[in-house]
């Protein structure tokens, strides 16, 4: 069986002169990225079967996505190259005072249409991730997204995991646009994490504990809200439980949510949605462990794609 993660794949610039602006940065640093292609990747190193459903442009960087993901393993026959669109870029500079100088120049990665998913065939997918970045953005991939909500809701066989990635620089007059979409995938979906920033502002509260609390009343998923170095909080059966995490010495955070999630499906791709329903409590605190390992992991390295390179299944022994 397969899983399949849909999203947005694009380029990372980033400004490697610290403190600089974009106007003034000189240099920068070309990264692979998209929260779904991470988490496609992480898959795929751990040993996983998994295709990854996103638009790139037809150009060299587009090209250089698609061979990034064929080395880690990924299938990419669902990545589909836009001969009229350019290769989505997210420029980014980190100021002096913590705030990032952001520019989301969007291609290609918007326009994957509703009629393109739907020509995915899902008989031999047993678990879809969506990781929303762009995916609540105006534009063909929204559409895309809501449709392949759908398509997968009626098999009624498809473990559905969702993650928001929220990123206010992309919603920044709209960020109740994207609360509302995020409910209904939350509410739809049999497993979701979030950041606690991200739980904090989809329920409209001020702490975690009254977070989780609303995510429990409102949802019947499994659901994970992350705490960097204090581990992860798991919500299951209208109760709460903090999985600690393990030491490290952190150079880069990005991409250890993407890992986390890709280590949680990792570990439930040879169930079927029955046998994942009625995994216990011992077994799910059992799976936050091991994904809490691969996110902590992950921060040791610069890059996702390059701590990906050394992400494999002997972490979880």
């Amino acid at each position: 069986m397969k899983i399949l993660c849909i999203g947005e794949a694009l380029i990372d610039m980033i400004c490697t002169d610290k403190g600089s602006s974009l106007s003034k940065g000189q240099h920068f640093l070309k990264k692979p990225g998209g929260a779904p292609t991470n988490v496609a990747a992480a898959i795929a190193a751990l040993g996983g079967n998994v295709e990854l459903a996103a638009k790139v442009g037809n150009d060299p960087f587009g090209k250089q996505l698609i061979d990034v993901m064929q080395e880690f393993g990924v299938s990419t026959r669902w990545m589909l190259q836009d001969a009229n669109a350019f290769t989505t870029f997210a420029f980014v500079s980190l100021m002096e005072d913590g705030e990032r100088d952001f520019v989301f120049n969007r291609g290609a990665d918007g326009q994957l249409s509703r009629e393109e998913t739907d020509a995915i065939p899902l008989d031999e997918v047993n678990i879809i991730h969506f990781g929303s970045a762009t995916g609540f953005l105006p534009g063909p991939l929204q559409a895309a997204y809501q449709g392949m909500l759908q398509k997968a809701l009626m098999q009624d066989t498809i473990f559905i995991s969702f993650d928001p990635n929220y990123r206010h620089l992309l919603f920044p007059n709209e960020t109740q646009t994207f609360i509302d979409q995020s409910w209904n995938f939350l509410q739809s979906c049999h497993f979701f994490k979030l950041s606690d920033e991200e739980a904090m502002l989809i329920t409209n509260t001020h702490s975690v504990t009254d977070a989780a609390q609303i995510l429990l009343d409102k949802t019947n998923a499994v659901f994970t809200i992350t705490l960097g170095k204090e581990g992860t909080l798991l919500g299951l059966k209208g109760k709460t439980e903090i999985i600690p995490s393990i030491p490290v010495q952190p150079v880069d955070t990005t991409g250890a949510g993407d890992a986390f999630v890709g280590a949680v499906l990792y570990q439930l791709r040879e169930k079927d949605l029955r046998s994942i329903i009625q995994l216990s409590h011992s077994e799910w605190k059992q799976i936050i462990q091991n994904a809490n390992k691969a996110g902590a992991r992950t921060c040791e390295y610069l890059g996702a794609m390059e701590a990906f390179k050394h992400l494999s299944s002997s972490i979880f022994s």
